[in-house]
């Protein structure tokens, strides 16, 4: 077990490799933010990223487990393993909405502060830094739990990634000072799209014979509208219509429309999911419609890992940074790291960046501040809070068996 002194040294060497990285991490960052990629379509990022580990003189493996915009790099040989988990895509039109150039900022930063030291220190342990792309609605993370990227569990100590978020949302109410989460538990997100089959017919003509498939879809829309007076305040049902017809002297045939339902946990969305489909086959039944769904990955909600999050508090102080455990109120958003954290023990940080009032993630103005040179500021920081949390897992025997004792008593407690 490494002593207090190891891990001083072990944070010198964080944050002088970091200091020193800063100016180039700063580039790729504004690269990523200048050109936003969508869902499993993040080929630029992709190959900046891992030429710039390559160019580190890091093995780096590209288009990974089946994907072809995830890459990974290790480090170190024996003794446990951590996943540094690492997000780039964007959002339709809005760019980097959700800040996830930042997110790649960060994990960059605690992969190549960790590693610098680890390697330093001649110490044993894993350090790996996984690309993970299609956070926003692809599910990647749950396609790479299936391809194996995250097996065998038991052979990982923990994963960690952070997320930017505003900091005016840790900050009101009479609150200051807090800069950033430690657990940020984003709830479940249930998604499927669902298609109406009808008959085409002509609208004016003969009406009678043809069977109407915007019918079908408004009718389920306002039925699940409906439904949503008689929720709890904790969830959420939203969805839009992304085929609606052609033209409006035809009988619609064809109609798609794309749902997600939110929950604190997965177990309660898989019921209020239940009550969705009924208002969908409702619509079905009372059009003469055919219904079919199209299943996406359920994105579960996050489990936080106390022990994790200590250390990581921790760790950020030493920096200067207030952070606590966890928003005070909760926040209905969702990400596919919840499937990780029932996985392998896992921490979902979150850090603030300066905005304009009321700013909102998956918004233009949230874009805008995730391209400043201030907010990059904050993604290193953070990045230095978890290059140290990678390294008390690796070198701590006591965090690593307490963070695996919390994560088996957590996730059998929220199964």
């Amino acid at each position: 077990m490494a002593n207090k002194v190891d891990f001083e040294q072990a944070r010198q060497l964080v944050n002088s490799r970091l200091d020193e990285l800063n100016s180039q991490l700063r580039i790729i960052n504004k690269s990523i933010h200048e050109n936003p990629e969508l869902a499993y379509h993040e080929f630029q990022a992709h190959d900046i990223i891992t030429a710039f580990l390559e160019k580190l003189g890091f093995d780096v493996k590209r288009k990974t487990w089946g994907l072809d915009t995830s890459f990974e790099a290790t480090i170190g040989a024996g003794g446990r393993q951590v996943v540094v988990c690492c997000e780039y895509d964007a959002l339709p039109d809005i760019g980097h909405g959700c800040g996830h150039n930042l997110i790649a900022t960060s994990s960059l930063a605690a992969f190549l502060g960790a590693a610098h030291a680890l390697s330093q220190l001649g110490a044993p342990g894993r350090l790996r830094i996984l690309g993970t792309p299609a956070e926003e609605g692809g599910g990647g993370k749950a396609k790479l739990i299936d391809a194996g990227a995250f097996s065998p569990a038991e052979d990982i100590a923990a994963s960690i990634m952070a997320h930017p978020i505003s900091v005016n949302l840790m900050n009101y109410g009479g609150r200051s000072g807090i800069s950033g989460i430690a657990g940020f538990n984003l709830i479940a997100s249930h998604k499927f799209r669902v298609e109406f089959r009808g008959v085409p017919a002509h609208a004016a003509g003969e009406p009678w014979n043809g069977v109407n498939a915007l019918d079908a879809a408004v009718a389920a829309y306002n039925n699940i509208s409906m439904l949503r007076q008689q929720i709890r305040p904790d969830e959420r049902i939203h969805g839009v219509i992304e085929v609606g017809g052609t033209v409006p002297n035809v009988i619609t045939d064809y109609t798609r429309m794309n749902w997600y339902i939110r929950a604190p946990t997965s177990q309660r969305g898989e019921l209020l999911v239940k009550r969705v489909k009924a208002c969908i086959e409702a619509a079905g039944a009372a059009t003469g419609c055919e219904v079919n769904y199209i299943p996406a990955a359920t994105y579960e909600h996050v489990i936080s890992n106390p022990t994790l999050c200590k250390a990581y508090i921790e760790d950020m102080s030493t920096l200067g940074e207030r952070i606590e455990v966890t928003l005070p109120e909760s926040f209905n958003a969702s990400t596919d790291m919840g499937n990780v954290t029932h996985v392998v023990p896992g921490i979902h940080g979150g850090f603030g960046i300066q905005t304009g009032p009321n700013v909102s993630l998956h918004s233009r103005e949230f874009a805008a501040a995730a391209g400043t040179d201030e907010a990059h500021e904050v993604a290193m920081k953070s990045g230095k809070g978890m290059a140290m949390l990678a390294l008390r897992v690796l070198l701590d025997d006591e965090v690593a068996e307490k963070a695996r004792a919390d994560f088996e008593k957590r996730y059998e407690q929220e199964k």
